[in-house]
């Protein structure tokens, strides 16, 4: 059995989002192969090289990979999918633009967002996934020739260092011109990056402004080194761009600490954010849903309580 996973990387280095990946990976047994498509992406090569559990990386080095537009490489990878039993990719941005594509291509059915592996051979394999905006797990069982996966990464512990697998250069597809960049506008922060912090500080609706999610978390959040997050009501009431949007229909995180304050738990905000380590809930509502799911919880007013809690780090 061989598994093909497709790397998320900025051509000079791996994302957080690959290591995880590579250990659902390891979990299905049989050799993992990494595929690494980009333009001067060798430093990324070499990094996925080093990953524990790895024994090949497969390098795609050119012009066309530049932009890593999922037209391009989706032919890339239905190109070199002979003898893979899976194709794995992260449950991210990239991957859940990308392997779809790759599914209708191979004409199979895509697994979408699994978060364990019950069972894997080479004929069957038995996945969890959850449904209903995490409020249920459903157990998938897939006869495909080959299985197309996206993981949800919070659901699995980064895989280790110490890898030396080889490096082999493979050739590049043909440019399908079937879509242009036109641009990219990234937002820049000296934080850590939403997705893979280990600390989250979280605002809602019950900050009632834009002025008081900045002036009551950001000092909280620089005394934590933590990353800012958001419920999806605080975004839709421009309180902060929506890259900071955490919940179903914005980024899932599972860190070491989240803190929620003035959000009420609904359940789309819940699915992004339930597998973190320890949850802090402070909200003035003693029944807010938020509450369910935390492992402490403060009942008062966030005007008053956060300041103090910033006061006393």
């Amino acid at each position: 059995m061989s598994i093909l996973v497709i790397a998320e990387h900025d051509h000079a280095a791996l994302k957080a989002a690959t290591l995880n990946t590579v250990a659902a990976a390891a979990k299905l047994g049989g050799d993992i192969h990494v595929l690494v498509a980009g333009a001067n992406c060798a430093a990324a090569a070499q990094a996925a090289a080093a990953l524990a559990g790895v024994a090949q990386v497969k390098l795609a080095d050119a012009p066309i990979y530049a932009e890593q537009t999922a037209e391009n490489v989706a032919a890339l990878i239905v190109a070199n999918a002979e003898g893979y039993t899976h194709i794995i990719a992260p449950a991210t941005t990239f991957g859940k633009n990308l392997l779809p594509r790759v599914a209708a291509l191979l004409d199979v059915a895509q697994i979408s967002e699994i978060c364990g592996i019950e069972a894997s051979d080479t004929s069957f394999s038995t996945f969890v996934r959850p449904i209903y905006a995490g409020n249920a797990l459903a157990t998938v069982k897939s006869a495909d020739k080959v299985k197309v996966i996206t993981v949800r990464t919070t659901a699995f512990d980064a895989c280790a260092q110490g890898g030396s697998a080889a490096v082999e250069s493979i050739a590049a597809g043909t440019d399908l011109g079937l879509t242009q960049l036109v641009g990219r506008e990234l937002t820049k922060s000296a934080r850590p990056e939403l997705g893979a912090a280990k600390v989250i500080v979280s605002g809602g609706r019950g900050l009632a402004s834009g002025e008081n999610y900045h002036s009551l978390l950001e000092p909280l959040a620089d005394k934590l080194n933590a990353a800012l997050g958001a419920s999806r009501a605080a975004v839709d009431a421009g309180f902060v761009p929506n890259d900071y949007q955490v919940g179903q229909t914005g980024k899932i995180v599972a860190p070491q600490l989240y803190i929620a304050i003035g959000i009420s738990g609904a359940i789309q905000h819940l699915a992004g954010m339930k597998d973190s380590k320890v949850i802090v809930a402070i909200n003035k509502d003693p029944d807010a849903p938020i509450f369910q799911v935390a492992d402490y919880g403060l009942v008062g007013d966030l005007f008053a309580v956060v300041p103090e809690l910033t006061a006393a780090l």
